[in-house]
């Protein structure tokens, strides 16, 4: 079922912290998406926010994101979520598991800063893992170094993104503050990222990114909102109504042995683009309001986990086995470290989908084992990041995928 008035697909903006990710979503959308307390008070994006843009066209055939240019009402071409990951060196699990969600990425890169910063590259490499090509990068803050500058840090910029992607992609030079070039990244986004071909026709699947309860202290039980599960549909069609199943679900422990139990519910409202519908197929975010207690899903408990019908999820793994390919180098990292080959014994944290789980390596050879401390629901040939402990810090040392 299409709707033209609801978001399509999700894009990711990522980068180094404080290269102006929230300013540009706030550009394109008119949503500041640091709502988060801890967000505003530290003024880096801690978790993932979220906001829909609009892509229209004047009466000129310019691209805009506003409804009306110079009086006259533009054209609504298509909506897209953006998705605004943290840059923080700290917080990469979080930026990890959005780029999960992602169809295409926008990487932000400071003009007034040597390119590549840490997570400039540690951002990039992750999309190459995850195999995402519809890339745009912006060449942010050209309004606060010479144009001279801003031509040497544009090659800079060019010979980074050839040499870590093998392929070119489109650079614009702007000032998300002050709207420079807005028009011609928008039209950036509609002719490098098409919208992606729907899998209406596949198993019901929604990965969580946030889940969380709205209802205000105080509330009375018969007025309860249900708990809220937002993030985005990856194939087939989610209805008001559907008996839905969360996997790998909720923990319980039995004389010290964790088990994980995939939980059954009913979905009673959902809604993208600020507008309840029926039902939603794949692309944009969603949320899903449920007939869980909403102390279930609140502060992202439930974050990680895979909606689908009942009986079709993937398997819950408590021993993940992976294939394993090390960077020569630690990406992230100021310092130039160099990476060692996985020990056993070695706790390594795992990123998969919108899930973050951590373990102790069992097992070393063509395959890696790993006794997960939380288990994960995952299908075989998913994507894996792996990071390691470095001093106080964790750091992105490689990828790998499920066997």
């Amino acid at each position: 079922m299409k709707n033209e008035s609801l978001p399509v697909m999700n894009i990711g903006l990522i980068g180094h912290v404080d290269h102006g990710k929230t300013t540009l979503t706030s550009a394109l959308s008119g949503k500041w998406t640091d709502t988060h307390s801890e967000e505003l008070k530290r003024r880096i994006t801690i978790k993932l926010g979220y906001a829909d843009i609009e892509i229209r066209k004047d009466a000129k055939n310019n691209f805009t994101n506003k409804e009306k240019v110079d009086g006259k009402k533009t054209e609504l071409i298509r909506k897209i979520s953006l998705v605004d990951a943290p840059g923080h060196e700290t917080l990469m699990a979080v930026m990890i598991s959005g780029a999960a969600i992602m169809d295409g990425a926008i990487l932000m890169v400071a003009a007034n800063e040597v390119c590549p910063q840490p997570q400039t590259r540690e951002h990039l490499t992750v999309l190459k893992i995850l195999g995402i090509k519809n890339i745009i990068i912006v060449q942010n803050k050209v309004d606060l170094i010479t144009e001279k500058e801003a031509k040497k840090h544009y090659k800079q910029v060019e010979k980074f993104v050839t040499n870590t992607l093998g392929f070119e992609v489109p650079i614009i030079p702007m000032s998300a503050q002050k709207g420079a070039n807005l028009d011609i990244l928008i039209e950036a986004i509609e002719e490098f990222m098409p919208t992606p071909k729907e899998k209406e026709k596949a198993d019901s699947s929604f990965i969580i990114a946030r889940s969380f309860d709205i209802n205000k202290p105080g509330t009375k039980i018969e007025k309860l909102t249900g708990g809220i599960l937002g993030g985005t549909i990856t194939g087939g069609t989610f209805k008001i109504g559907q008996e839905i199943e969360i996997s790998p679900g909720f923990k319980t422990e039995n004389k010290g042995i964790a088990t994980w139990t995939p939980v059954k519910t009913k979905i009673k409202n959902i809604v993208a683009g600020k507008k309840s519908i029926s039902e939603k197929g794949p692309g944009g975010s969603v949320a899903i309001e449920t007939e869980l207690d909403p102390s279930q899903t609140k502060t992202d408990s439930l974050v990680g986990n895979v909606i689908g019908n009942p009986g079709k999820t993937p398997e819950i793994i408590y021993n993940l086995k992976i294939e394993t390919h090390l960077f020569d180098k630690v990406l992230g990292a100021k310092e130039d470290l160099q990476i060692e080959e996985i020990k056993v014994n070695e706790p390594l944290v795992l990123n998969i989908g919108t899930a973050t789980t951590w373990g102790l390596v069992n097992q070393i050879g063509n395959t890696t084992v790993i006794n997960l401390k939380r288990a994960i629901s995952a299908n075989l040939g998913a994507k894996i990041a792996i990071s390691r402990k470095f001093g106080s810090r964790w750091h992105l040392i490689g990828w790998g995928e499920i066997k």
